[in-house]
């Protein structure tokens, strides 16, 4: 037997399995008890909150020859014969294939015929609102006075575009979209029967995902599923199948944007683009991520609103201290008009990362929130004492416009013996080191800090990250190498230039300073250095 999808074969059957809709569910159930069943019911809401499936599930309880409780018993001949679609009672209609006045017509022709089976002949019209003008006046006189035997339901995502005279005539139902928890409570049900593991918070992603549909995250999981079929599906598996982007992800997007680090915030897209995710979701999802953040400003009970993790949520109140609401309204506001742009364009890379640089450089709107946006910059500049560009055509303040220079900062008056040696032998240290640290290492300025520290300086946010982080073991390797040949151990500091201005600009590089004989002083190099090549690098 071929594949049933699950969105098919967990389709509720009995008004006690359809989630989300208790208003609809218990008013249509209530009036079937009383027997005060009306002739025309109209059914509102955006994609697979369950119109269809309580149309078929009220068709089979109208009919139903053992009713229990207002709902279909299931077992008779005539539920099972709707359920598996060959009932001449139940008649479904695809309105946007089937819009025209002579089909109308026809189902005119057709309701003057009582049913063969059961009290109801019901007529499920779908997508409704495809009907074409001539269509819906057809209908008109037949939806206001139909036999007392026929029941017409009509299904739509748009009601707006519904003639008011059709409206009128109809009982309209509104399907609410289903929450995240009851998604995620039906999907973790459903995997318990069909015997698959599914870590809690994938569950969580994919009712996320489906954006207050069932059926969509039921297709979503069925996707996923078929992937790693045979292996428990984790948030890690979802989220490479989804080609969705993790909130670790988002985290250090926004912290690059806010530190208006452009090469950060690029290289973090172009890494999305080389894992193959999915750029219309990621603007999505990162929206999202913004909404959350604003909210968490907004007020204080908002942490129950949020559907986030501990951890995440504690990611998130960090970054609530570090951007302005009216800043974080900007961003948004740049990403939700992305949003409808991305959806149908050939060049998403290109539009997102214009976003990006838009952000990051607030100079190149006009409005009111681009303004407070630049202040803020220039506010976080002084309060971390770095020095200001020359006003530049796209907009920068200089030191025309705030008195100050873009000086180098001073050597300190004692340097360590220590620091000089490190410094002389610093080609040494590259030619031992590895090849990927020695990629990123020559990206620094190597100049000296508080207390005669080995300062590390990037401009480079990749570099910087590589060593700060000690990924694969970087900077321990160079921590080793330096202790082995001054025989004690160096204190280093890494440290990311947030100035404008270049790192050579404003740190002194101690390579240059005792090659260019500034600083005087004799050396006693231990004997386990090598001096013929001392100087090759340099």
């Amino acid at each position: 037997m071929s594949y049933t999808a699950l969105y098919r074969k967990f389709r509720p059957q009995e008004f006690e399995d359809v989630k989300g809709q208790d208003h609809i569910v218990t008013t249509l159930r209530n009036q079937i008890k009383a027997d005060r069943i009306g002739h025309a019911y109209l059914f509102c809401g955006t994609r697979g909150t369950g119109k269809t499936t309580v149309a078929k599930i009220f068709a089979k309880a109208v009919n139903c020859e053992h009713p229990v409780d207002g709902s279909p018993c299931g077992e008779c001949p005539t539920c099972k014969a709707i359920a598996s679609g060959i009932s001449m009672n139940v008649i479904e209609i695809d309105a946007a294939s089937n819009n025209g006045v002579d089909n109308i017509r026809q189902i005119r022709e057709e309701v003057e015929y009582r049913p063969t089976e059961g009290k109801y002949k019901v007529y499920i019209i779908d997508e409704v609102h495809m009907l074409s003008t001539g269509a819906f006046n057809a209908l008109l006189k037949t939806l206001e006075e139909p036999p007392a035997y026929v029941i017409f339901i009509l299904a739509t995502t748009e009601a707006h575009k519904i003639p008011i005279t059709i409206l009128s005539r109809c009982q309209r139902y509104d399907f609410h979209r289903i929450s995240i928890d009851t998604i995620a409570a039906r999907l973790s049900d459903l995997m318990e029967q069909e015997k698959v593991e599914v870590e809690e918070r994938a569950i969580r992603y994919v009712a996320k995902a489906g954006d207050g549909s069932m059926r969509d995250a039921l297709s979503l999981l069925d996707q996923c599923i078929a992937f790693h079929l045979g292996e428990t599906l984790t948030y890690e598996n979802v989220l490479e199948v989804l080609g969705a982007v993790d909130t670790e992800i988002f985290s250090g997007l926004l912290r690059q944007i806010i530190n208006k680090d452009v090469t950060g915030a690029i290289s973090t897209v172009d890494v999305l683009v080389n894992e193959g995710r999915e750029l219309g979701q990621m603007v999505n999802d990162f929206t999202w991520y913004m909404r959350n953040l604003l909210l968490l400003q907004s007020s204080d009970d908002m942490e129950e609103v949020l559907d986030i993790s501990k951890d995440n949520l504690a990611a998130l109140k960090e970054e609530a201290q570090m951007i302005k609401p009216e800043i974080l309204v900007r961003y948004i506001r740049i990403f939700s008009a992305l949003s409808d742009q991305v959806r149908y364009a050939t060049q998403k890379r290109i539009l997102i990362e214009i976003a990006i640089i838009k952000l990051c450089k607030p100079q190149m709107e006009k409005n009111m929130d681009a303004l407070t946006d630049r202040v803020e910059g220039i506010e976080r500049r002084l309060e971390q004492g770095i020095p200001m560009q020359a006003m530049s055509a796209g907009g920068e303040i200089g030191p025309g416009d705030m008195g100050q220079e873009a000086k180098m900062a001073p050597l300190p008056k004692a340097v360590s013996e220590d620091i000089r040696m490190v410094a002389k032998n610093w080609g040494k240290f590259m030619d031992e080191i590895d090849a990927v640290t020695k990629v990123y290492l020559k990206k620094c300025i190597p100049s000296v800090g508080n207390d005669n520290k080995l300062l590390l300086v990037f401009d480079d946010s990749v570099a910087y990250g590589y060593i700060n982080e000690d990924r694969a073991g970087g900077l321990s390797g160079l921590r080793h190498l330096i202790s082995e040949k001054i025989g004690k151990e160096m204190d280093i500091e890494i440290r990311k230039n947030e100035s404008a201005v270049s790192a050579q600009k404003l740190f002194p590089d101690i390579r240059s300073l005792i090659s260019s004989g500034e600083i005087n002083m004799e050396f006693e190099i231990d004997d386990t250095i090598d001096d013929s090549s001392e100087d090759e690098n340099f």
